[in-house]
């Protein structure tokens, strides 16, 4: 009787094991099937899909009669930024594509054909991209900026660059897209001044121009003290950029003021800072060579 009974409850305890068993098989294997349906190549998180924003400011700066080189300086920089994009693209598997890159300008330049000149410099690649969709960039990127550039310089209307307005109305529509590493590029001389944008409120305003420097008296080694004292600064906006990026290329300070820089880069800093942007880069500008590193640096994070 006794001899039933242990192997009855040896059967059962080998059962249950069996049971267990199974049970751990099943487990490993479904956990081993979504793991591998959705692996991501180490260093390619979903994070990493870029997403990268021009803001074109066509002001006159880029006259050949001010600055004599500065706008090739702009589409040198551009190329920096799109070799970096590329090299990002070479570096994923087809599979894992979802990246992006466009221009924007504010106001829009009245040129013919722009709209469809804008939509050819937003690109898009996915996994259903093919190789020449990829080699194709480059020569967009080549020849569409230099034509937007060219026109305005030949026509001598310059549309200029309302970048507070576009902050203010765009930035988080346009420049944001959810899992992406969002980077805004903005081409400018550091001086923000359309206008159709003149606004003050308080100590703070939507423009900075080098007559506004010398107005404030920030001409002097106690600018910062002075800032702080009279509350200067960009009017922000009540938005939370957390999730931008923003480089600002080709800031050229007047060489009147030893401490312009260093004002223009405080009010750009403070700026971002009110609207959350936890990362920014604010270069001067320089000879493109210099500054690819730096660019290819940013971009590949």
């Amino acid at each position: 009787m006794l001899r039933t009974l242990f192997i009855y409850l040896h059967y059962k305890l080998t059962i249950m094991k069996i049971k267990l068993l199974c049970s751990l098989i099943l487990i490993f294997l479904f956990t081993s099937s979504f793991i591998r349906e959705n692996k991501i190549e180490p260093g390619l998180s979903k994070a990493q899909n870029l997403n990268i924003s021009f803001l074109l400011d066509l002001s006159d700066r880029i006259d050949p009669k001010k600055n004599p080189d500065f706008y090739q300086r702009d589409l040198q920089y551009i190329k920096s930024v799109e070799k970096a994009f590329i090299n990002h693209i070479k570096e994923k598997k087809i599979l894992l594509l979802d990246d992006q890159m466009q221009v924007f300008f504010d106001p829009i330049p009245k040129m013919q054909g722009i709209d469809n000149l804008s939509q050819q410099l937003k690109v898009n690649f996915t996994k259903s991209t093919n190789k020449k969709d990829i080699q194709n960039i480059d020569k967009i990127f080549s020849e569409i900026p230099s034509k937007i550039y060219q026109n305005s310089i030949k026509s001598g209307h310059y549309a200029g660059s309302d970048i507070w307005k576009f902050f203010k109305n765009n930035v988080q529509n346009y420049c944001i897209k959810e899992k992406h590493r969002n980077i805004l590029v903005i081409l400018t001389d550091g001086y923000m001044f359309h206008e159709k944008s003149i606004v003050l409120k308080g100590g703070k305003s939507s423009y900075i121009t080098p007559a506004f420097i010398q107005t404030k008296k920030l001409t002097s080694a106690n600018y910062l003290a002075t800032i702080k004292k009279n509350n200067l600064g960009f009017i922000p906006f009540e938005h939370n950029l957390k999730d931008l990026e923003i480089i600002v290329l080709g800031i050229n300070p007047s060489e009147k003021n030893p401490y312009e820089e260093d004002v223009i880069k405080q009010y750009w800093s403070d700026w971002f800072k009110a609207m959350n942007v936890k990362k920014f880069y604010l270069q001067t500008t320089d000879l493109p060579s210099f500054l690819d590193p730096v660019i290819q640096k940013i971009i590949k994070g």
